[in-house]
């Protein structure tokens, strides 16, 4: 990879309850294809209900097949995962740090691009 390709950063801020909407299982399908790529860094942070989905017990979410099949791809694939510190994660199946709101705003404020779901 040239420089320009590897200084490309993508942060993917999901926000959504995924007991209640597919917007969070499409935002991690999406980071994780676009971390297979390898030609940009991907950042995932899950905030609010969204911190749900780095628990083990994800039967009761709406498409729980990007939770079981696409998160642990996008952890394999050196994507940095990251939770709200306020969110309560005792029974998380993957690795993740907790952030909070001030690291969070240092690290949006580098990134090339931002989704929000």
């Amino acid at each position: 990879m040239s420089t320009t390709e590897t200084s490309l950063s993508l942060l993917v801020v999901v926000a959504s309850d995924p007991r209640a909407s597919h917007r969070p299982a499409e935002a991690i399908r999406l980071a994780a294809g676009v971390a297979a790529w390898r030609k940009i860094a991907v950042t995932l942070y899950l905030t609010g209900p969204a911190t749900a989905a780095v628990s083990a017990d994800c039967d009761d979410f709406v498409d729980e097949e990007s939770y079981t099949r696409y998160l642990p791809m996008f952890v394999e694939s050196g994507g940095g995962l990251y939770v709200e510190s306020s969110a309560s994660a005792s029974n998380a199946e993957l690795p993740h740090e907790k952030m909070s709101r001030q690291q969070f705003a240092a690290l949006a404020s580098k990134m090339t691009y931002l989704l929000r779901f």
